[in-house]
């Protein structure tokens, strides 16, 4: 299936990833070969989505192994490229998820640095082929939610680029496709980084499948004119009483999409449940510089001293959410 390719190891075991600031204008990888570099990464959205910053950071800290001599060195290095990789991003639970299952390998590991280089590739590889796999799944369970003629909406990226596979939210929309269904996905540009205009829209068409972008404000309108189908959309964490932090503007859609009488499903994997955060209130929100607001690729578009709100995420309430597409199955809502 035609997807693109956005991560994976250098010759010499570095990272290389597609640096997804540069879409849809550029396709570029670019090689990081530090903890530090994989960090920056994270931060700058040079990879981005939560399945796929688990498995970068998963992978970034076979970097931190690079310059140690003895195992106490790379252990205190571990420690240190943990902190460092976990804080970069605070809201997407994938990241410590990860980090979490690369720890539990490494207390096992009682071997020199060449041993604990290999736990740690070997289990970041496993990371990787796991989050790979519960996408297929994904696109399985909610196959059936995409009938011939379907209208799809989803918002920001919960894609190949989100995943390192067929996307979370976009994995029945790629299978739909590869079994010759007529389908229209509808994708909202998502503001303030424009992660549907710039990177969804450009994933699906580069797919051959067919696609209409509009405006975040017409997504109310758009799902009154009653062609859309249903709504599918990504997670960067969901509380145990199912509540669903994901980009912001999520909320809005969900909204509108009950108003409107349109399911709307959250395609997540198992590692973005987060059985201890206990409602969405509890969800650390991410704020992000507010010159992204007040302008767009060096270009000013606001004045420079406005004041700005950014948050990242917005929280989607349980009872607004018509279910959860997993790798499990499809589980739907039960009042």
């Amino acid at each position: 299936m035609d997807y693109p390719a956005v991560i994976g190891w250098t010759a010499d075991e570095a990272v290389w990833i597609l640096d997804q600031t540069l879409l849809p204008d550029r396709e570029e990888h670019r090689e990081l070969d530090s903890v530090d570099a994989v960090a920056e990464a994270i931060r700058r959205l040079r990879v981005r989505g939560a399945p796929l910053i688990g498995v970068a950071a998963a992978m970034g800290m076979t970097l931190a192994l690079r310059d140690c001599a003895t195992r106490a060195e790379a252990l205190v290095a571990l420690e240190a490229a943990d902190q460092q990789l976990r804080s970069a991003r605070p809201t997407a639970v994938n990241l410590g998820w990860a980090l979490d299952r690369i720890r539990r390998c490494l207390d096992r590991e009682l071997g020199d640095v060449p041993s604990l280089r290999q736990v740690v590739r070997s289990q970041a590889d496993q990371i990787r082929e796991d989050e790979q796999a519960n996408c297929e799944k994904i696109g399985v369970a909610g196959l059936p939610l995409l009938p011939e003629g379907a209208g799809v909406m989803t918002i920001c990226n919960a894609g190949a680029l989100a995943t390192g596979g067929l996307g979370t939210a976009t994995a029945p929309i790629y299978l739909a496709h590869s079994e010759g269904r007529r389908l229209e996905a509808i994708v909202p540009e998502t503001r303030p980084l424009l992660q549907g205009a710039r990177l969804t829209a450009w994933e699906l068409m580069r797919a051959g499948i067919s696609a209409t972008l509009i405006p975040d404000g017409a997504i109310a309108s758009r799902l009154a004119q009653g062609d859309v189908t249903c709504a599918i959309v990504g997670a960067d964490r969901i509380a145990a009483n199912g509540d669903v932090a994901n980009k912001i503007g999520t909320l809005g859609l969900a909204l509108a999409a009950w108003d409107a009488k349109v399911p709307l499903y959250v395609a997540a994997p198992r590692s973005t449940f987060d059985p201890h955060c206990p409602t969405g209130a509890e969800i650390p929100i991410e704020l992000r510089d507010a010159d992204e607001v007040r302008g767009f690729q060096n270009t000013t578009t606001a004045p420079s001293e406005v004041a700005v709100w950014n948050p990242a995420f917005d929280v989607t309430p349980a009872r607004l959410i018509t279910g959860y597409i997993m790798p499990e199955g499809l589980l739907e809502r039960v009042e």
